[in-house]
């Protein structure tokens, strides 16, 4: 049983631009008034909230026994480093079927800076990020983030574990699996999303002026794209809303009788007022139809495939022609002209006439010119004339 609900304006497009790599600007309309204001938060919620990224959660430095030791050899105390950290940017999409890809990842490397890396950086090497994920199977999105500086020749052990997850989770929150010793678990700021912005804009569609346009801009740090969180967290938005569908009683419909917008019936008027030669039509088929006395496409669109084939050397590769033109302007044969207000036996009127400057009335077309355009001879024109009069 379905319920017919009053006349209800819902969004019909979307529009993206891509501003950069890590920005787009999303626009959506036309919304019921209020309702750009609804969509809009909810989907701002979503995406700060509950768009899944990984990050470093915890961190040891061999011979670092706490996060307030100063290092010896390095300029900045664990503190700083830590905090350099949290700035490392791993992307790296879970796919459905990959093994492994829930739960804490544990690497481990050996940095080694020699006494040729330090000179060679006057006195000091910035180890980057770069320097640790040379061959991990995340992508680094800034390769060249500083994580602190030696000015000492060492080798050093660095062990780190990476866990995927949502929003910001401090470190009290994370759950370690048998940590080891010396091992300093740090904040982690899994979304990706750095910022989202929505605005309401004012939006007309015919004569209703109080309509909502929403415009949403989304801003990432490059471990997702914004199609790619935009994506996401319309799907987490509309999978909430399933656990109601068992209160579903009844099915409801809108009553929205299609109303075709003014600009668009502008458009359309335009079209219909252009003359034959405004548009680029073959010599055989602008020379039928001056033939046949149509000068506006709103004669040619009034008439149908039958009544076009009735008319002197119009045969069906001017037809096919015709047709394709009219496709690309988006009219076709056999247009009712009476709902644009136009009285099919009034059309030359309606549009001040018949105008035959652009003919040449003393020029005289050619049989053979004609033929060689439609690449037809004379009989194959005669026998095309006789099936049209079948």
């Amino acid at each position: 049983m379905q319920v017919v609900y009053a006349e209800f304006r819902l969004p019909k497009q979307i529009k993206s631009q891509t501003i950069d790599h890590n920005k787009s600007v999303y626009t959506a309309e036309p919304f019921e008034k209020g309702f750009g204001h609804t969509v809009g938060n909810a989907l701002r919620r979503v995406l700060l909230t509950s768009i899944e990224s990984y990050a470093i959660v915890a961190l040891r430095l061999e011979g670092v026994s706490h996060e307030y030791t100063a290092i010896d050899g390095i300029i900045e105390d664990m503190t700083s480093i830590i905090i350099n950290f949290k700035g490392v940017l791993l992307r790296k999409i879970p796919l459905e079927g990959q093994v492994s890809t829930r739960g804490v990842k544990k690497f481990s490397i050996q940095l080694n800076v020699t006494n040729e890396m330090i000179q060679e950086g006057n006195g000091n090497y910035t180890v980057q990020v770069k320097d640790l994920f040379a061959d991990s199977e995340f992508e680094v999105i800034n390769p060249h983030h500083k994580l602190f500086t030696v000015t000492k020749p060492l080798t050093r052990h660095i062990d780190f574990k990476i866990a995927l997850g949502r929003g910001y989770c401090p470190s009290e929150r994370i759950h370690i699996a048998d940590p080891t010793f010396s091992e300093i678990v740090i904040d982690a700021a899994f979304s990706p999303v750095r910022h989202v912005n929505y605005f309401i804009e004012g939006c007309r569609v015919g004569g209703e002026t109080d309509l909502d346009r929403l415009v949403v801009e989304v801003t990432t740090d490059g471990r997702i794209t914004p199609d790619e969180a935009m994506t996401h967290a319309v799907q987490i938005l509309s999978l909430h809303l399933n656990v109601f569908d068992p209160l579903k009683m009844q099915q409801i419909t809108f009553d929205n009788p299609e109303k075709e917008d003014s600009s668009d019936r502008d458009a359309i008027m335009s079209k219909l007022g252009l003359k034959i030669s405004e548009i680029e039509l073959s010599v055989r088929s602008t020379n039928c139809l001056h033939g046949a006395n149509i000068s506006t496409i709103a004669e040619l669109v009034s008439k149908t495939e039958q009544e076009m084939l009735k008319f002197r050397n119009f045969g069906k590769k001017s037809l096919n022609e015709i047709k394709a033109k009219l496709e690309e302007m988006g009219l076709s044969l056999g247009m009712d002209l009476s709902k644009y207000g136009i009285d099919p036996e009034q059309i030359k009127e309606f549009f001040g006439g018949t105008d035959l400057s652009d003919f040449d009335e003393d020029e005289d077309f050619e049989d053979d010119e004609v033929y060689e355009d439609d690449s037809l001879s004379e009989d194959e024109l005669e026998t095309e004339e006789d099936e049209n009069e079948a």
